[in-house]
């Protein structure tokens, strides 16, 4: 397995909308392990695979309390939702920032497997949030879309200046600047 870069907002390429996953064989097995390692190493309970710059849909996460339980969603669709809440979210591309988000606490969703096998699954709570999340990433949309433009602009300022100090550049920052 193989540790994965993650893309960082603003990054352009996290606005690229993924495509269907096609093709369930071992190269998209290894895909999956990887973008499971590289959310277990850094360290988070989600991660699509727009944020690794590989743009079909597929998401992997683990929300259980030992991080035991991986599941990988290829192609996911939400089938129904119910109730809402505000609840705060944090993002791997969005390293430090946290802000409160509206979604739907319980959902069900529809997916495939890496070997293309169609399951239903039922989520609630954190399962049911992490989900939604790594689903707008797949549509090109970040925690930070549902925010204001000054939070926005702020985060920008604030990533920007960590970066500085941590002396890492992104992929073309001047690009990246719309949102």
């Amino acid at each position: 397995m193989a540790r994965l870069q993650i893309l960082e907002y603003p990054d352009p390429r996290l606005r690229t909308r993924a495509k269907p996953v096609e093709v369930f064989d071992s190269a998209l097995a290894r895909v999956a392990e990887d973008m499971l390692e590289t959310m277990y190493t850094a360290p988070g309970i989600g991660l699509a695979a727009t944020q690794v710059d590989y743009h079909k849909r597929l998401i992997v996460m683990d929300v259980s309390e030992g991080r035991t339980e991986p599941m990988v969603f290829c192609n996911p669709e939400i089938v129904s939702a119910e109730g809402t809440g505000i609840g705060e979210e944090g993002c791997l591309s969005v390293p430090g920032v946290f802000d409160e988000v509206k979604r739907a606490v319980k959902i069900r969703a529809r997916a495939r497997d890496v070997a293309g096998k169609e399951f239903e699954v039922e989520l609630e709570g954190l399962a049911a949030v992490c989900l939604q999340h790594e689903m707008d990433h797949l549509e090109g949309k970040l925690f930070v879309d549902y925010l204001s433009d000054l939070k926005r602009e702020r985060i920008r300022k604030k990533l920007d200046k960590d970066r500085k100090e941590r002396n890492v550049r992104p992929s073309d920052t001047a690009a990246a600047r719309a949102y």
